[in-house]
C-alpha cells in the first residue's frame, strides 16, 4: 500500500513539470536590417565598451562614477529592484511544501447533562503537531506564477540599468554643456576686451572731433550687446553647475575648462559608423519589454490552469496528551495523510475573464516590444544622422568663421582710412561674435552625439549600476536595515 501511495506522489511530481503557458517566440524587429551598410567587422567593433573605456576624460570618469553612487533617482530604481526579488522570492516559496509547527494545551469541563457518565468532568489536552501542505502543480500554475514574478524581476533590473545608462549620458552631456559655457564665455569676455578699447577708442576720436557721435554711440552699443550676452552666458553655466551637482550628488566647483581642452584631448572614444540593427538587442530596455512580454506569457500559462483541479496533500504527524509530563510517552503519536482536489464548476466567467485578459496584456506587451524597438531605431538613426551632419556644419562654420574674420579685419582698416562708416565694423564684428558662439555650440552637439548613440545602443556590456547598488544594498540575503 505504502508502495503504491509512494508510486503515486512520484507520479504527480514528474507531471509537475506540464505549462499551459503560450511557447516564447521573439517578435521579429520591425525595423530595417542596419543604418548603413557594414559588414560583420565593422559591426563587433561598433559595440560600445564599457564607459570607463568610452569616456576618456578623467573629470569625466569622476563625476560619473559620483552619480552612479549618489544619484536618488538611481537610488530608486535599486531598491525597485529589491522589492520586485522579494516579491519572487516569497512567489517562488510556494513552489516547496509549506511546513509549521505548532503546541497548544487546553483544559476544558464538561457539564452532566452532556457526559456520558452523567457527572461533570474536568480534563486536560496537551498537544504539538507538525503540519504539512504542498499543491501537486500538475498543471504548471504555480511554476508560471513563478517564472512571471522572475520575468518581473528580471524587467524591473533591465529598467535599473535603462536609467543607469540615461544618468550616465545625461551627466556626461551636462558635463560638455558646462565646458561649451566655459569657453563661449571665455570668448565673450576677450570680445569685450576688444570692444571696451574700440569704445575707448571711438570716444577719444569724437572728443577730438574725428569722428561723429554716431559712431561712439554704436561702439558703446556693441559694448553693451557683448556684456550682456557674458551676463546671460554667466547664469546658463551657474544653472548646468547646479542640475550638474543634483545629477552627481557634489558640487562640480568654480574651476573652468574650455571645450577645446577636453576635445583636443579626445574626450571620448569614437564609435565607427557601420552598426547593424541587431545590436539594439544589447539596449537594458528593449531587454526589459521582452522580459515582460515573458511575464505576460506565464500569466496565460496560470490563467489556463486554473480551469483545472488544484490538488494538495496534506500531511500532520504529533503528539498529544492528556498530561503534560506524558506528551511525549511511547503511544502518544499522532498522523495524518491526505489530499484534497478542487476543481471550479461554476464562477460566472471568472475565469475566462482572466484569460482573456491575460491574453489582452501578451498583446499589449508584444506592441511595447516593438514600439521600444522603433524608438530605439529611431534613436540610433537620430544619432548617426546628427554625428553626419554636424561635422559637415563644423566644416562650414569654420570656413564662415575664417571669413568673417578677415571682413572684420577689412572694415576695421577701410573705417581707419576714412573708407567705410562705422557701422559696417558694428556688422563685421556683431557677425564675427555671433559665429564664434555658433561654432563652439555645434562642437559640442558634435561630441554629444557620440554619448546619445553610446546610450542609444546599449552602452557596452555591464551594468554599471550594480557596483552603486552593492554600496546601497550590501547584503545578499535582503536590503539593509
Amino acid at each position: 500500500m505504502i508502495r503504491h501511495q509512494a508510486a503515486l506522489v512520484l507520479a504527480a511530481i514528474l507531471l509537475g513539470g506540464c505549462s499551459l503557458a503560450p511557447k516564447h517566440v521573439r517578435p521579429p524587429m520591425p525595423v530595417p536590417v542596419a543604418w548603413t551598410v557594414a559588414d560583420r567587422d565593422t559591426a563587433d567593433a561598433a559595440r560600445p565598451a564599457d564607459w570607463r573605456q568610452f569616456f576618456l576624460a578623467p573629470a569625466l570618469q569622476k563625476i560619473i562614477a559620483s552619480s552612479l553612487n549618489n544619484n536618488r533617482d538611481l537610488r530608486i530604481a535599486i531598491w525597485r529592484v529589491e522589492v520586485a526579488r522579494s516579491q519572487y522570492r516569497g512567489q517562488r516559496a510556494e513552489l516547496f511544501p509549506q511546513i509549521n509547527a505548532g503546541a497548544a494545551g487546553l483544559r476544558d469541563q464538561t457539564p452532566a447533562f452532556l457526559s456520558a457518565t452523567g457527572q461533570s468532568s474536568t480534563g486536560n489536552l496537551f498537544g504539538g503537531l507538525l503540519d504539512v501542505s504542498w499543491e501537486i502543480d500538475l498543471w504548471g500554475r504555480v511554476r508560471n506564477l513563478n517564472a512571471a514574478a522572475l520575468d518581473t524581476w528580471l524587467a524591473t533590473r533591465e529598467a535599473r540599468g535603462a536609467i543607469t545608462l540615461s544618468l550616465i549620458a545625461e551627466v556626461a552631456n551636462t558635463w560638455l554643456a558646462e565646458r561649451e559655457l566655459d569657453e563661449r564665455i571665455a570668448l565673450a569676455r576677450q570680445t569685450i576686451d576688444s570692444r571696451r578699447e574700440s569704445a575707448r577708442i571711438a570716444r577719444r576720436r569724437f572728443e577730438v572731433g574725428a569722428a561723429a557721435r554716431i559712431d561712439l554711440t554704436q561702439a558703446e552699443t556693441l559694448l553693451g550687446q557683448a556684456e550682456s550676452a557674458l551676463i546671460t552666458l554667466e547664469q546658463q553655466r551657474e544653472k548646468t553647475r547646479n542640475a550638474l551637482a543634483v545629477l552627481t550628488g557634489m558640487q562640480s566647483g568654480d574651476e573652468t575648462t574650455k571645450l577645446s581642452a577636453v576635445e583636443d584631448a579626445a574626450v571620448m572614444r569614437d564609435l565607427p559608423p557601420g552598426l547593424p540593427s541587431g545590436l539594439l538587442t544589447q539596449r537594458p530596455d528593449i531587454r526589459g519589454a521582452e522580459d515582460r512580454l515573458r511575464a505576460t506569457e506565464a500569466n496565460i500559462g496560470a490563467a489556463r490552469a486554473a480551469f483545472f483541479p488544484r490538488i494538495s496533500l496534506i500531511g500532520d504527524y504529533g503528539t498529544a496528551s492528556t498530561a503534560l509530563d506524558s506528551l511525549f510517552a511511547a503511544g502518544s503519536g499522532l498522523w495524518i495523510l491526505g489530499g484534497s482536489a478542487v476543481a471550479p464548476v461554476f464562477d460566472g466567467g471568472h475565469l475566462l475573464g482572466n484569460l482573456a485578459g491575460a491574453k489582452a496584456h501578451r498583446g499589449m506587451a508584444v506592441a511595447d516590444y516593438e514600439r521600444t524597438v522603433q524608438a530605439a531605431f529611431r534613436d540610433v538613426a537620430d544619432a548617426l544622422a546628427a554625428r553626419r551632419w554636424l561635422g559637415l556644419q563644423i566644416e562650414t562654420q569654420r570656413r564662415t568663421l575664417a571669413a568673417l574674420n578677415e571682413r572684420a579685419r577689412l572694415a576695421g582698416e577701410r573705417y581707419r582710412t576714412g573708407a567705410a562708416t562705422y557701422l559696417e565694423v558694428l556688422d563685421s564684428q556683431r557677425d564675427l561674435f555671433a559665429a564664434e558662439q555658433a561654432l563652439v555650440e555645434t562642437r559640442r552637439f558634435r561630441l554629444s552625439t557620440e554619448v546619445n548613440l553610446f546610450a542609444a545602443l546599449g552602452g557596452g556590456q555591464d551594468d554599471p549600476s550594480e557596483s552603486a547598488a552593492s554600496a546601497i544594498i550590501p547584503e545578499t540575503n535582503g536590503p539593509a536595515q
